[in-house]
This record gives C-alpha cells, sequence and structure tokens, in this order.
C-alpha cells in the first residue's frame, strides 16, 4: 500500500502545475494592476481637464450680476425714470425639502401678499428648480433684520441686492415713459437663456420700445463656496455692461402746464417742433401711476383701474382714434390747390344746405344761413363745409384718399413707442371689407368734413399741422440722444425722414393765411387769439359721437359726458417763424373753438412766454424731485444753461420767448405740449355742422 501511494505522488508533476497556477495568478495581478494603471494615467491625464473642470465647479459657482438699467431723462436732465437700491428674497426650490412649510414660515418675519405666495408656486412649478426664484420684492429694512437672525434656518433662502425702477414724476409721464414689470414665462421665452437672470423687463412705452438697449448686457461672478454650497468669496468676474441712457425731447415743465390747463377735462393733446419733428410733450388724459407696476400691482389697484370708465391706462397717443371734423380742412384745401381742382381765389356758393342732385338729403353749414361767396381763406377760417363738400366731389374719391394718404392717414405716423395704429383713412375698398356695401357719393360728402368712417390720432394730426407750419412732413420722435454709460458722450439719434408737404410753398402759404384769419375777428377760433402777443394760426374742429336726426342739428351739452361731441383744434405759432405745433383732443368738450382752443392758448403762452397756467405750482416742489436732474448735467450742459432756458425771437414788435437752445450735439426746442388720441367710438352718420 505504501508503494502505491508513493507511485502515486509525482514531484515534477506538481511543481509544474504550481508554476502554472503561479504564472496565470501573477498574469492576472498583472493585468489587473496594468488596468489600475491604465485608469489611472486615464484619470490623471487623459481626462484630467475634464475632472478639473467639474471638480472646480462644485467649488466655484457662476453667479449672474444684471447691470443696471438705462435712466431716461427730460431734455433739460430733469430724471423721468431712475434706479433705486432694494432688496428681495430669493429662493432655490433645490435646496428646499418642503416648499409650502418654508412659505409658511417665512411669512411669520416677513410680510408676503397673497399676490407675492401665488407668484411664487406659479413659477416654481414651470421653472427649474437650480434657478432662483423671487418671492418677495422691496424688502423692508425691518424684515431683512428680523430674515438676519434666523437666516440659518432657511437653507436655499437669500436676501439679494438689486436695482429697482422708480419714476419720479408719477402719473404725468406713465403713457410716454410707459413702465417696467416683472419677468413673466412668456417674457422668458423671448429673452432665453442668456437674459433668464433679468427680473423685470420694459412693458409698456420707452420702456418697452428701447428695452433692448436700456436693459445693457448681463455679465458674471465666479463665487467660491462651500461644502454647503454657501459663498465664501469672488474669484473671477465677467462685468456687467450697463443699458444706455436715453434723453427725450419732452419738457417735464410744459408737459405739467399741459395736464394744468385740461383741469378736470379728459383727452389728450401733443406739442411738435415743426422744425425737427421732436415732440415737445405730449399727454393722454386721465393718467396712472406707474410706478404700482414695477414690482406687481396688487388685486386692489388693478382693480380700480379696470373699473374706472375713464380708461386711465388707455394710451390715447397711440391707440385712441376719432374723427378729425374740421381740422381736416386745411389738408384738403391744400389736397384741392395741388391738384389743380381750386385756385386760392376760386368762390363757392354757401347757402346754409348742401343737396346733391337728385336727392332730397341735405347737407348743413356751420352757419344755417349761409356764409355766401366763399373762397379757400374764408373757408378755413369760418369753416364752411359745403366748400368742402365740393371740392370732395370733385376730386372724386381716389384721388381725395390719394392725398390724404400722402399727408399720413391710415398709417401709423412711426413715432417711437410700440403700438401704434394707422387709424382709419375711409375708402371704397374699405367699406367693402367692413360692411360689403358700395361707395355712394354721400359718403364722398361725408367724409369731406371729417366725418364718416374716418378714424385719426392726434399724432396724425400733429404731424400734418406741423407739415403745414414748416413745409416738411416729419417722423414724430421722442428721444434725441443717448450715452451707454455715465461718463461717455451723448450721441444724437436719428431724426428720421422728412418729404415735403407740397411741391408749391405758395399753396402752402395760401392755407396758412386761412388758418391766420380763423385766429381773427370773424373765424372760428377768434376769441382765443385775443391779447396774443404773437401771431398764431389755428383749425377748430368738432368730432360727432352720434348722428343727428335728419336735419336737426344736436347740442352736445344736452348729451352724456360719454355721448358728446369730441372737441378737436389744431395750430401752430409764431406764425412768422413756427416753433411749437399743437394738436388738442378733449372728450366731451362739446366744440373746438370754445372747450379745445383755449388749451392750445395755454400751452401757446407757456412755450413762448413762459406764462404757465393759473395756478401751477413749480413742478419740481410740486414732484418732491428738487434735486433730481437739476445737476445731471451741470457739468457738459451749464454753458447752455447759463445762456438762458428760453431764447428771444421778435415777432413784429412783441418780443416771444420760443425755447431753450438743443441739447448738445443736436439743438432742440424747450417745453412742449401734450398728446391727443381718444378711443374709438360709434361712428357718426351722417355729419354734424362742423365748427
Amino acid at each position: 500500500m505504501a508503494g502505491l501511494r508513493r507511485r502515486g505522488k509525482n514531484p515534477h508533476a506538481e511543481a509544474d502545475q504550481f508554476r502554472r497556477r503561479a504564472v496565470i495568478g501573477f498574469a492576472v495581478v498583472g493585468a489587473c494592476l496594468v488596468a489600475l494603471a491604465a485608469w489611472y494615467f486615464k484619470l490623471q491625464v487623459i481626462d484630467h481637464d475634464d475632472y478639473a473642470t467639474r471638480s472646480e465647479a462644485n467649488r466655484i459657482r457662476p453667479r449672474p450680476v444684471v447691470p443696471g438699467r438705462g435712466t431716461i431723462y427730460d431734455r433739460n436732465g430733469r430724471l423721468l425714470a431712475e434706479n433705486v437700491p432694494a432688496f428681495r428674497l430669493d429662493v432655490t426650490p433645490d435646496k428646499v425639502k418642503d416648499p409650502a412649510k418654508l412659505v409658511a414660515d417665512l411669512g411669520r418675519i416677513i410680510a408676503l401678499s397673497p399676490e407675492d405666495i401665488e407668484r411664487f408656486e406659479a413659477t416654481r412649478k414651470t421653472s427649474r428648480g437650480f434657478r432662483p426664484i423671487t418671492l418677495k420684492l422691496r424688502v423692508s429694512e425691518e424684515e431683512m433684520a428680523r430674515f438676519a437672525v434666523d437666516r440659518w434656518r432657511y437653507p436655499g433662502v437669500e436676501l439679494v441686492p438689486y436695482l429697482t425702477r422708480r419714476y419720479p414724476y408719477g402719473d404725468l409721464f406713465a403713457h410716454i415713459v410707459g413702465y417696467v414689470g416683472r419677468v413673466d414665462e412668456k417674457d422668458l421665452e423671448q429673452l432665453g437663456e442668456i437674459n433668464s437672470a433679468l427680473t423685470h423687463i420694459g412693458k409698456t412705452g420707452l420702456e418697452r420700445y428701447y428695452d433692448e438697449q436700456l436693459r445693457g448686457k448681463i455679465g458674471y461672478e465666479k463665487v467660491e463656496t462651500n461644502v454647503e454650497g454657501r459663498a465664501l468669496r469672488v474669484v473671477g468676474r465677467v462685468p456687467a455692461q450697463a443699458g444706455t441712457d436715453l434723453r427725450l425731447s419732452v419738457d417735464a415743465t410744459l408737459q405739467q402746464a399741459i395736464v394744468d390747463a385740461f383741469g378736470e377735462l379728459e383727452g389728450s393733446a401733443i406739442a411738435v417742433d415743426p422744425r425737427t419733428g421732436e415732440i415737445l410733450a405730449m399727454v393722454s388724459l386721465p393718467s396712472y401711476d406707474p410706478n404700482l407696476f414695477v414690482n406687481g400691482i396688487s388685486h386692489a389697484d388693478f382693480k380700480a383701474l379696470n373699473e374706472n370708465p375713464s380708461r386711465p391706462q388707455f394710451n390715447r397717443l397711440v391707440l385712441g382714434g376719432v374723427a378729425p371734423g374740421s381740422t381736416l380742412k386745411p389738408l384738403i384745401g391744400l389736397a384741392g390747390l395741388d391738384s389743380g381742382v381750386r385756385r386760392p381765389e376760386d368762390k363757392v356758393l354757401s347757402t346754409g344746405m348742401f343737396y346733391l342732385p337728385g336727392t332730397s338729403r341735405g347737407w348743413g353749414d356751420a352757419h344755417r344761413g349761409g356764409h355766401g361767396w366763399t373762397d379757400l381763406r374764408k373757408s378755413i377760417a369760418e369753416s364752411v363745409n359745403t366748400y368742402y363738400y365740393k371740392l370732395a366731389l370733385d376730386l372724386g374719391i381716389e384721388r381725395f384718399d390719394h392725398y390724404m394718404e400722402y399727408y399720413g392717414f391710415g398709417q401709423p405716423t412711426g413715432i417711437d413707442l410700440t403700438g401704434e395704429i394707422g387709424g382709419i383713412l375711409p375708402s371704397p375698398a374699405y367699406k367693402r371689407k367692413t360692411r360689403k356695401e358700395a361707395w355712394y357719393p354721400g359718403d364722398t360728402v361725408n367724409i369731406s368734413i371729417g366725418q364718416g368712417d374716418w378714424k385719426v390720432t392726434p399724432l396724425q394730426l400733429a404731424r400734418g399741422v406741423s407739415g403745414l407750419a414748416d413745409g416738411q412732413l416729419r417722423t414724430p420722435h421722442l428721444v434725441i440722444q443717448q450715452r451707454d454709460g455715465f461718463d461717455s458722450d451723448w450721441t444724437a439719434m436719428p431724426a428720421g425722414e422728412s418729404k415735403p408737404i407740397s411741391p408749391n410753398p405758395n399753396n402752402v402759404q395760401a392755407v396758412r393765411e386761412g388758418m391766420m384769419a380763423t385766429m381773427r375777428p370773424g373765424g372760428s377760433g377768434w376769441r382765443v387769439a385775443v391779447g396774443a402777443p404773437y401771431v398764431m394760426a389755428g383749425k377748430t374742429g368738432t368730432a360727432q359721437v352720434i348722428s343727428r336726426k335728419g336735419t336737426a342739428a344736436v347740442n352736445p351739452k344736452s348729451l352724456p359726458m360719454h355721448l358728446r361731441h369730441r372737441a378737436l383744434f389744431v395750430g401752430f405759432a409764431p406764425v412768422e417763424n413756427p416753433v411749437i405745433a399743437i394738436a388738442v383732443a378733449v372728450e366731451g368738450g362739446g366744440y373746438g373753438g370754445s372747450a379745445a382752443a383755449p388749451i392750445a392758448r395755454k400751452v401757446f403762452d407757456a412755450y413762448l412766454l413762459g406764462k404757465m397756467p393759473e395756478g401751477m405750482q413749480p413742478l419740481d416742489s410740486e414732484r418732491g424731485t428738487t434735486a433730481i436732474g437739476a445737476t445731471a448735467f451741470d457739468n457738459e450742459d451749464a454753458g447752455a444753461r447759463q445762456a438762458g432756458d428760453l431764447a428771444a425771437a421778435q415777432v413784429g414788435e412783441h418780443p416771444v420767448l420760443i425755447g431753450a437752445p438743443a441739447p448738445e450735439p443736436a439743438p432742440a426746442p424747450q417745453p412742449g405740449a401734450p398728446t391727443a388720441a381718444l378711443p374709438a367710438t360709434p361712428r357718426p352718420t351722417p355729419a354734424e355742422p362742423a365748427r
């Protein structure tokens, strides 16, 4: 048995087997070591940059830096829109376990309105969890102090400093400057990822039209954080680029003068420098306080605005429209001259009523007894309807529309405000499209005195009367200068296109003489011009809201306010060297000569003489902005202002003040007047005698 066991053992075989196993083991270990080395090599060499970047990202986090929004000034350096420091409360949802409980807990130390909570929840559901969401804007100092004591209890909640928008003049410039509002989901889609850090965006007015320039470009800070994600220090920075500052052509003092000239009346007005197309002032009344909207308007305030029957938010400057009435007559008269259909001395007999051949329905004149033989100048001065009834029929509707379109009706003026309407230029095509009816001669008669389907804005009227004053139809504009930083120089903005209103200056002069006669005894607006130390030209107008019954005239004072006629006036002064043109529209005012023209006279006096409406207080003391804007341009414009804000011009024997020297580098005038535009009203048919 022992021999058999000895024969069973084979030392050599066992040694070979061990060696084979050892080799395999060493091979496996070697392979593992090689693989491990290769893996380390990949991590440390090949993928070094990638993992180093990831590691750095865990330690360094980018934080967007929102630039200061560009400020807005009036022509004399008063701040109309500024930035003031404030703190907001931001919450990062990814760092909060129970957002609802967090909001409830925060509500015990910081006043949170239902609107704040509702907006936060809505935003949280639609935004990414790592992106901070603003829970409350404008946290008070007392609330900040209470939060600082218990800050450790609220991970993911931060007090963030920022600049918020403020409008020092409140409702005075609401329809021009507009306002910024909080960014919503729709805004984020338009802004894109690069601008997602913005909290506010321009919603209306110039704030919206020039939003891209005003908001600047976002920068970033590289912030070192600890393992808990709390910021330790800033290790790098890509600076933000501040927004562009804008300087407007409007004058705050004249703007206030126009508001005071309206008194309790509602409507709109616009004053333009006919030499440049610059808007001197424009007002839509009633107005509202844009500061209410900056950080989110309350339900109560929003309800009060919406339920106001006068619609304070409705921008009559660019959205409103009304039949122009007799204010169109100077332009229609010019069309008759330029077309060759009429000469200035050609006369038409006014008997008080006008009839189309073969019809018994008549169209009346301003005086039921008639005006007698009437030429162009008399037709404008006394607002003789019959002259224009016949002129429009002789022109024909196609030629009539051609000239009215050339003067800018039926299309936006191109002013730098968003949403401007083009109004309605009556035509056979428009009537077929809207009412499926043919065009009749009676329609031409109606529109010849600015009634019927007409819908124009005071902006269009102001542009037209400016063309008569200067001979050029210019694009109205509000912004005259811009700069890319507080220490940068102001640069002029393009003034826009212009074109001659007529190829024949003599024709324009004949129309001007008719408008001058309007403001003299016998003219429809002569009472307004009494005692003026300068010569003005103008045209009164009345736009119906309801039609008359048969041939009976309607007394507007017998109607409810919302159904009364719209009172209109267009004009310019001084006649020898026009520096201001104006359009005024008064809602429920009755007649142009008694309601709108007196407002225009006060505006002319304020601009040309420095004579403010009775009872008007100094603007800065009223608004509490004595220091605002007073030194904004002291260094650059000191010489210009020391020379005097008003320059004297001689009109006959009377010195007339015509406006401040223009800001560098492009001169511009001084005060101005508000804008006129009215809400759409029922189409009047047929025409009431215009005044």
